[in-house]
């Protein structure tokens, strides 16, 4: 089994406190993860460039901007002037995925695709020689619904199947991550795990993102 990755997620962290926030994880984390939501894609509204370049300012770990908008490509260049190293657009958002992902190459930065929780994995199965890495979300997206999905955890299982022996993309999980859902996501397959509440309201966000790490 390979070594999972820890993403904490941003929009858990005390944000009036934001530099601090990241210093803390930064200890422990292997990357930094930002929502961007544009409030049409999804039912809300978070954070833009701004915040992403204020937690550039305060880390040295790769930032990795996950963006939930209708149309995203306009977005694309500011987001990575910003300073994110990772840049995942949603599939269902794309009226062309691969000229959409073709134009994150451009910019240098690492290219994902994400997955609303109903949405099923086989279609990527023509997409995943053009991505770094897929994000399957394990929770709904709309207001009143973040319960965790167990789907999400089969999906994971599916994407490692047509992955086979390659080493890429990676499989990243976003939404409902805790010590126990860890532990399924890394078995099924999973290498980047993002966590928000799981971490930042910890007593101790440190040793909150080992006990991800080491889930089993």
């Amino acid at each position: 089994m390979r070594p999972v990755q820890i993403a904490p997620s941003i929009l858990s962290a005390d944000l009036g406190h934001l530099a601090e926030a990241c210093e803390i994880v930064g200890r422990s984390a292997d990357m930094l993860h930002l929502d961007v939501m544009d409030g049409h894609f999804v039912p809300n509204f978070t954070i833009g460039p701004d915040v992403v370049a204020a937690v550039r300012r305060s880390t040295s770990l790769p930032l990795d901007v996950h963006l939930m908008a209708e149309e995203p490509e306009p977005f694309l260049s500011l987001f990575h002037d910003a300073g994110a190293d990772r840049i995942a657009v949603h599939w269902e958002a794309c009226a062309n995925p691969e000229h959409t992902l073709s134009q994150i190459q451009k910019l240098g930065v690492s290219v994902g695709i994400a997955l609303k929780v109903d949405t099923a994995v086989d279609v990527l199965k023509d997409l995943l020689h053009a991505v770094d890495y897929v994000v399957i979300l394990s929770v709904d997206l709309e207001p009143g619904k973040k319960n965790f999905r167990p789907l999400a955890v089969e999906k994971v299982r599916r994407l490692a199947t047509l992955r086979g022996d390659h080493s890429r993309p990676l499989i990243e999980v976003d939404g409902g991550v805790s010590r126990e859902t860890a532990a399924l996501f890394k078995a099924a397959g999973g290498d980047i795990l993002v966590a928000g509440a799981a971490v930042f309201r910890a007593d101790d966000p440190v040793a909150a993102i080992q006990m991800l790490r080491d889930a089993w």
